[in-house]
């Protein structure tokens, strides 16, 4: 059993998985303070199951694809599927259980919820996925499905008849701020991913991953990580622009663009790991605690 729980959280990518519930939960706060009423928890512990749910199919279909080439790469080479510890039967019953059963949990909290659940499932598994072998433009793609949880989760927070009421009586809410929270997510992954594409590109080389903008580590691909990096601070003015953004917020989100260009600006520089690395890691904290601030310093548009 204890062999098994390991190999479920591989199948399903934890630390990933975990991320994506994160931000679809922070957006559900987000709309359920928008909504001006309570917080309703049981909605909250439904999103968070079937967002859970729906990302480890997602994460389990992409492993199930990938198994061969995972046998390739050092970093996947352990996976439950590469190192025969579980069956692609065994894979793909787990997968179609979560994804059913996740798509099925979100529909009860509203039918957006859910298509957008089945929409992510399909465009990383089933178009992400292959493409990561043929163009840079994966990337692009992937970005697309990566960046639908706080669409979700937001959307997730309200019932249908609100979701109706609101887009007659306040559109904006409806719009605005889900598909801002949307489009920033959005940006975040260019440097996110093409960082870490920078630092395991030996690894990725093995399994014939073109995930870099020029499909290698040179400047032209260094300059497309500072441009994406640089982006994120005006980027980081967006909530305050549409008025739902504190001066809190946007101070943190812009520092965290700063830092986000100046690691950007070494790599160009420098075209090495060690300043790639240091992109990645700024990635890695910035969206959560821009999240977590936007939250508290949230503004509900009239």
């Amino acid at each position: 059993m204890k062999e098994f729980i390991s190999d479920f959280k591989k199948l399903v990518k934890l630390r990933l998985t975990l991320t994506v519930v994160f931000s679809a939960s922070i957006s559900f706060l987000i709309g359920a303070k928008q909504l001006g009423g309570d917080i309703l928890w049981i909605n909250w512990l439904l999103l968070t199951l079937g967002g859970f749910l729906v990302t480890g199919a997602a994460n389990g279909f992409n492993e199930i694809i990938e198994r061969d080439l995972d046998k390739l790469m050092t970093r996947t080479a352990d996976r439950p599927l590469p190192s025969g510890r579980m069956t692609t039967g065994q894979a793909l019953i787990l997968s179609l259980f979560m994804g059913i059963l996740g798509t099925l949990v979100l529909v009860r909290l509203n039918f957006v919820a859910g298509l957008l659940s089945v929409f992510s499932i399909l465009l990383y598994a089933f178009v992400y996925t292959p493409l990561k072998r043929k163009s840079p433009i994966a990337v692009f793609v992937g970005a697309f499905p990566g960046a639908l949880p706080p669409l979700i989760g937001y959307f997730a927070a309200f019932s249908q008849d609100d979701l109706a009421i609101y887009s007659q009586t306040n559109e904006s809410a409806i719009i605005m701020i889900p598909f801002i929270l949307f489009g920033i997510q959005f940006l975040w992954q260019f440097p996110h991913f093409w960082s870490l594409a920078w630092v395991i590109d030996d690894d990725y080389k093995q399994a014939g991953f073109r995930l870099l903008p020029t499909t290698k580590r040179d400047k032209i691909s260094a300059f497309m990580v500072f441009l994406s990096a640089l982006i994120m601070i005006p980027a980081a003015f967006l909530p305050m622009y549409y008025g739902f953004g504190g001066w809190i917020f946007t101070a943190v989100s812009a520092i965290g663009g700063v830092f986000f260009a100046y690691y950007g600006f070494q790599l160009f520089k420098n075209q090495d790991i060690a300043s790639a690395r240091k992109v990645m890691f700024t990635s890695f904290f910035y969206l959560p605690i821009t999240q977590l601030v936007l939250l508290f310093d949230f503004i509900p548009l009239k």
